[in-house]
């Protein structure tokens, strides 16, 4: 007899709200909350829905002007028809805006927790990524239902890898700000720079101890247990990239098992996706098609490579479609060894045709100049790879799903004969360029540089797209990850987290050099290449204000990289920070203001400085550059919170996606 009650009391619940929410011409009207509140709340109380636009200006929010989200779970997943039907608002859609404004006038105070919570998600502003399907063909929205399935069961591997998994059946069912930010960071540990080193931060109400899921949980107690692993007898089996680390036969002793054993029924679920979007595919997608074939066996094998040739083997003139599926990257992790598990999938722009025509002649002659740079015992090569395709992401998960902002270029595979013969690049073209986005860049860039130098960022857009796809070429250049000295490689020479800041260290600010190499190439003007320089400068900002050090202790490469390079750029005179001048936005006291004709000269001395560095192996000049531009306890240090300070007035990006069929 329950059931029948709750029904009519949600019936009677609903109707009494739809009348409470109406004009007086009968029609339900919605303009209590604003559009940026809007979707922060949607994300604070877990609904799944994204205010996209006021298209008319009237500041209520419309039917035509929300999507759905996909990724939240649930019976009613990215389906708009559960929020719109026939023009109209469901009842639905009255109930999940009643939360909201309950939320938004809310009088009970939070518990500590909570607050702590709301923190956290407030640091983030719900960004959308849409991707229209509704004109697909059958054949198409098949694909992409197969592949979404795909999403979350990497989801679920990528969780077991970070030790996270399951651990939000702990959450009660109403605490939704604590589902919402387990959801967002595929864990329930608080990563946001004002809240992410506050033990009190956590999803969960008693929390957990964070523990990796790649390494037996005794050991991690163990300093610097990395370095122990690595010493063992079978040290090169328990750095393997694609297994985890688990107890030996014998006390104290360890053992590499792979991936397709250790999550043997998420992979052979995975794989049988993949055949099923193969079979889904149109004829003219033989490409793709047989990429999706081949890494389904690579799920059932773990033997990656073939895998990566069929990735390789599609580009931009033989299929529409771009997906990545597979174990890859480590900075996810405390060694630093494990590849993570990630999807990322989208669709080819062509834009990038023009690029590659522009930079594929050029290629060897830009190994040469990075060679020269870098000095013996490094040795131009031959290189192979292809300048990047660019694409417009529909859907990421696992490792390649990023809680706060996202990856805008990347080089894979990182390892093996594939990865050694070039791999593939690709730039992501339509992320962050929505208004929401444009505007807080413009605010936090204005926070910073003084008038003049404010001045230079005229198309952050295009700047940034570019920066990223000569970020990723230089990944192919010079000494890489798998470049030898005295026959160790960089995570055996410099030690897993270290090797991966100098790489991307070097390819970051290679993407400046390369910018200004490419000018007397007459591939772009001096104005193209100072704009996409002083953009590198805000990038630098952005990742300074996250702090060198995760919450856990892990560095953040991409924060310490940029910490290096801002800091060498001031010491040598390319940038000059003037404490009494006003900056840009006309507020601030304090700014940065840069010497144009010096920072080429600046560039290319840090350029060469990190090429020597990894070309010989030299860990003390690494840790000499750590120890001076991250770690320093001086000016410096100062000038690093002014620019955390400032950046953190603007909540970063934290993307959400919708796919309407």
């Amino acid at each position: 007899m329950k059931a029948p009650h709750i029904v009519l009391t949600m019936s009677f619940t609903l109707s009494v709200l739809l009348s409470s929410l109406s004009n007086a011409a009968g029609e339900a009207h919605y303009h209590a909350i604003e559009r940026l509140e809007f979707n922060r709340l949607a994300a604070e109380q877990f609904i799944p829905v994204f205010w996209r636009e006021d298209i008319n200006k009237d500041g209520s929010i419309q039917p035509d002007e929300i999507s759905a989200l996909i990724g939240f779970g649930g019976p009613h997943e990215n389906e708009l028809t559960h929020w719109v039907k026939d023009g109209q608002f469901t009842p639905a859609f009255a109930y999940a805006y009643q939360r909201m404004l309950n939320a938004k006038n809310k009088k009970v105070a939070d518990s500590e927790r909570i607050k702590l919570v709301k923190q956290e998600l407030a640091q983030g502003r719900t960004t959308l990524v849409e991707t229209d399907m509704s004109k697909a063909s059958a054949a198409d929205v098949a694909v992409l239902k197969h592949l979404t399935r795909v999403a979350k069961l990497i989801e679920n591997i990528y969780q077991q890898q970070k030790g996270t998994y399951r651990l939000d059946v702990n959450i009660p069912p109403n605490d939704l700000s604590s589902r919402m930010l387990f959801h967002r960071n595929q864990s329930p540990f608080c990563e946001a720079p004002n809240t992410g080193k506050n033990p009190k931060c956590n999803a969960l109400a008693k929390a957990p101890q964070q523990l990796s899921g790649l390494y037996p949980a005794a050991i991690q107690g163990k300093k610097e247990f990395c370095e122990y692993l690595a010493k063992s007898p079978n040290g090169n089996d328990l750095m393997d990239h694609f297994s985890v680390v688990m107890n030996g036969d014998k006390p104290g002793t360890y053992k590499s098992v792979p991936y397709n054993i250790a999550y043997k029924k998420d992979m052979g679920a995975i794989a049988n996706e993949l055949d099923a979007a193969a079979d889904a595919l149109e004829d003219n997608e033989s490409a793709f098609r047989n990429y999706l074939r081949v890494a389904a066996q690579s799920f059932r094998t773990n033997d990656w490579e073939p895998a990566n040739r069929a990735w390789v083997a599609m580009n931009a003139t033989n299929s529409k479609w771009y997906a990545r599926i597979a174990p890859d990257e480590v900075y996810y992790e405390p060694c630093a060894w494990k590849a993570g598990f990630a999807l990322q999938l989208a669709h080819i722009n062509t834009a990038s045709l023009a690029w590659q025509e522009k930079l594929e002649p050029l290629k060897n002659e830009m190994e040469k100049a990075l060679a020269e740079m870098a000095g013996a015992p490094y040795k131009a090569r031959d290189v192979k790879f292809k300048v990047p395709d660019f694409i417009d992401v529909v859907l990421n998960a696992g490792d390649q799903r990023n809680a706060l902002s996202a990856t805008i270029g990347q080089s894979l595979p990182n390892w093996g004969p594939v990865a050694e013969s070039g791999g593939r690049t690709v730039a992501m073209t339509n992320l962050f360029q929505d208004a929401d986005s444009l505007k807080s860049a413009s605010d936090v860039d204005a926070s910073m540089f003084c008038p003049k130098s404010n001045t230079y960022l005229t198309k952050p857009s295009e700047d940034s797209l570019i920066s990223a796809l000569l970020h990723e070429v230089a990944h192919n250049l010079g000494p890489a990850h798998d470049y030898t000295v005295n026959g160790k490689n960089d995570r055996q020479a410099f030690g897993g987290p270290l090797a991966s800041t100098l790489e991307e260290l070097k390819a970051e600010t290679s993407s400046m050099f390369l910018a200004n190499w490419l000018v007397a190439k007459e591939v772009m003007t001096q104005q193209q290449a100072t704009e996409i320089n002083v953009y590198q400068v805000t990038w630098d900002f952005g990742h300074i204000s996250r702090g060198m050090y995760a919450a856990d202790g892990r560095p953040q490469n991409y924060s310490q990289l940029a910490a290096i390079q801002l800091g060498w750029i001031l010491d040598h005179k390319a940038a000059t920070w003037n404490p009494q001048t006003t900056a840009a936005n006309g507020k601030d006291v304090g700014c940065i203001e840069l010497d144009i004709n010096a920072l080429p000269g600046a560039i290319q001395s840090l350029e060469a400085r990190v090429l020597q560095i990894k070309a010989r192996a030299d860990k003390d000049s690494a840790d000499q550059l750590l120890a001076e531009y991250v770690d320093g306890k001086n000016d410096y240090a100062k000038l690093k919170d002014v620019i955390a300070e400032r950046w953190r007035r603007n909540p970063r990006a934290s993307l959400v996606y919708s796919i309407r069929y």
